[in-house]
């Protein structure tokens, strides 16, 4: 499909607009297990790829977590752990907020985030500005996360655009590579003033500059 003339930039959530997690939240939640504070952010990040994609429960992440950890498996604890860790998850940069939401001005604006769907739905309840926004995609919603082309692909046909309107903007570079794979502009984002001068470039180079 060819250009639809359109400019969307397309945000990932964390370490763009909103901040990496809470420092300390990983010993936290290992304290409460009992157990090295490196075992458990090893095992909590190698059982995320199917929770953060969909394919689990949160019940069933942590349960898979407590079993690489040869823990006990219990539902207070799970429950404990699930909210500690959405609420590490839990800060936005305001500023990148207020540039995202003033671009919808001059372009469509949307996002795409690795996120499981049950962190999503208390991202969506705090932050009422998401809704705002054209598009709002979480992988745990969407049953596909970064940087697998499903994701990029989904936004395509839901925003029903062509890859080369998009301008995905990412911190992670094999993210960006894989939406420029798929067709779209990309961005790998440092810092606010960077991401003004290439977005200020891009859109007159779309024919949109005043619209």
């Amino acid at each position: 499909m060819t250009s639809t003339d359109r400019s969307i930039v397309l945000f990932d959530l964390f370490g763009v607009i909103a901040r990496h997690q809470r420092p300390g939240a990983p010993g936290k939640m290992a304290a409460r297990c009992h157990t090295p504070t490196d075992a458990f952010t090893a095992a909590y990040w190698a059982c995320r790829p199917p929770y953060d994609a969909g394919r689990q429960s949160a019940p069933e992440y942590w349960t898979a977590v407590l079993r690489r950890l040869s823990l006990p498996v219990d539902a207070d604890t799970i429950e404990e752990l699930r909210l500690t860790d959405i609420d590490s998850w839990s800060r936005v940069d305001d500023r990148m907020v207020a540039y995202a939401q003033s671009l919808r001005d001059v372009a469509e604006v949307a996002l795409l985030s690795n996120i499981p769907s049950d962190h999503a739905d208390a991202f969506l309840a705090a932050q009422p500005w998401l809704h705002h926004l054209h598009h709002v995609a979480f992988s745990g919603k969407i049953k596909a996360a970064k940087p697998a082309p499903a994701a990029f692909h989904h936004c395509v046909v839901a925003m029903r655009a062509a890859p080369t309107d998009f301008l995905f903007v990412d911190d992670r570079e094999e993210n960006v590579r894989a939406a420029q794979a798929m067709g779209m502009n990309g961005h790998v984002f440092t810092d606010r003033d960077e991401l003004a001068a290439v977005i200020d470039t891009w859109l007159p180079i779309r024919g949109l500059t005043g619209k």
